[in-house]
């Protein structure tokens, strides 16, 4: 089934890009030498670009994972997508934000971007741009969505970039990470993921390890709240920043607030 099939009523103006799609000059070491067959590639891109292979690869969690972090959102509202997910995903956070949002989706490798750009054609809310997620941005975004992006990276990056994206959000703004987290001990799955963690995600067993919060230059102007799901296997973890000056003097740092569920 074509994967835009059904989501655009109408016709509509194409999704903008922003950036030339062929530079490739800053694709970083990670990505190349880890992640090249999941998103370099134009085979893998043909074959794992579905709602059902990413749904069985979430074992089934992908929609539940969806509504969660669309609870988190509002209609009109610009948000950030800091990195392309395989499937529907964009499609439908650009259609909740509706006609008078606004969704970014940034990419650092240009075949994701032109693959986004081509299942976003229908829906003028929504632009794309070829941009590392650890690029620093002003906070112009009232959310940002990262989903699935942070079990990639190796742990300096994962700083990098949650701290690039805390710092992305207006005051008022949240920051909703959807990603991997420590499974229950008795999770029948948990030996299994860590199979797969060790032969094709080598960075993902930090987020077993260490709160999302922890990889931010996170303050106490943030309030952190998480909920996980399917036996803990899954997180959202959502920082939304005061309406107060979100930074301090140069070179200080506290310690975040932290709601479980």
């Amino acid at each position: 089934m074509p994967l835009d099939s059904g989501f655009a009523r109408k016709a509509a103006p194409a999704a903008q890009v922003v950036g030339p799609l062929s530079s490739a000059a800053a694709l970083p070491d990670y990505l190349t030498e880890t992640y090249s067959w999941a998103y370099l590639n134009r085979t893998a891109l043909f074959l794992l670009d579905r709602p059902s292979v990413v749904s069985g690869i979430l074992w089934g969690n992908y929609r539940r994972l969806l509504r969660a972090t669309l609870d988190e959102l509002s209609p009109g509202q610009r948000v950030l997508q800091p990195a392309c997910v395989y499937g529907d995903f964009s499609v439908r956070l650009a259609q909740h934000l509706g006609p008078d949002g606004h969704l970014e989706v940034a990419d650092v490798a240009p075949l994701q971007i032109e693959n986004c750009r081509r299942k976003l054609r229908r829906l003028s809310q929504a632009t794309t741009v070829v941009r590392d997620a650890a690029a620093p941005l002003p906070a112009r975004f009232d959310a940002v969505c990262c989903f699935f992006l942070l079990h990639e990276l190796p742990d300096p990056h994962k700083r990098q970039v949650v701290t690039a994206l805390l710092r992305a959000v207006r005051p008022g703004g949240k920051i909703v990470f959807v990603d991997y987290h420590r499974p229950h001990p008795a999770h029948p799955l948990k030996g299994v993921m860590r199979l797969v963690f060790d032969g094709l995600e080598p960075f993902a067993k930090a987020l077993w390890t260490r709160e999302i919060a922890s990889f931010g230059e996170a303050s106490a102007d943030y309030v952190w709240s998480k909920q996980t799901f399917f036996g803990g296997l899954y997180q959202k973890t959502v920082a939304r920043r005061s309406e107060q000056e979100l930074f301090g003097p140069a070179g200080t740092e506290s310690r975040p607030r932290i709601d479980l569920d």
